[in-house]
């Protein structure tokens, strides 16, 4: 039998880690996952997926990711359940994260930084910049870039790719 996911999304807010009365370390947090379609609007929804994670990496989380973060989930699907304050017994299902892969910077996390003053035009330079591109390569002129802005669809074959 087979229990595996793996997600790659957006922290929906910061992390919320917590510690067992042993000491162990605990994550619970939220991810949006976009769906790989539209609805009837032409909008693209998406799926809001509970996760947890323990220990080291727990605390890794909860110090370097924050609220917007991009990472990838690795993990299973876990479902539990328990009575509330009110007796009614509640199910809940969550991934229980394996590893969780940061997915961004943390300079580029302006969720986190967002917070803190003095950060505005640094964070515009880096969105800007996507982590696609050095700075350098941004100055130079379209000239030496042979395929920006050339409007044809480039020819590849399964033999021209690495994988």
């Amino acid at each position: 039998m087979l229990n595996r996911t793996v997600l790659v999304g957006r922290l929906t807010k910061d992390p919320e880690l917590r510690y067992t009365a042993n000491g162990v370390a605990v994550a619970n947090f939220t991810i949006a996952v976009n769906r790989p379609f539209s609805n009837q609007q032409g909008e693209r929804e998406a799926d809001f997926i509970n996760c947890v994670i323990w220990r080291k990496q727990a605390e890794n989380l909860a110090s370097y990711m924050g609220k917007g973060s991009m990472v990838g989930v690795d993990g299973r699907i876990q479902t539990r359940s328990f009575d509330n304050q009110e007796g009614k017994r509640i199910f809940m299902t969550e991934v229980v994260a394996e590893s969780v892969q940061f997915l961004e910077s943390r300079n580029s996390n302006q969720g986190k930084q967002g917070g803190q003053p003095g950060n505005t035009s640094n964070q515009a330079q880096q969105s800007n910049q996507g982590g696609y591109q050095p700075q350098q390569q941004q100055s130079q002129s379209k000239e030496q870039n042979p395929f920006e802005d050339s409007g044809e669809p480039v020819d590849l074959s399964d033999d021209d790719l690495p994988f």
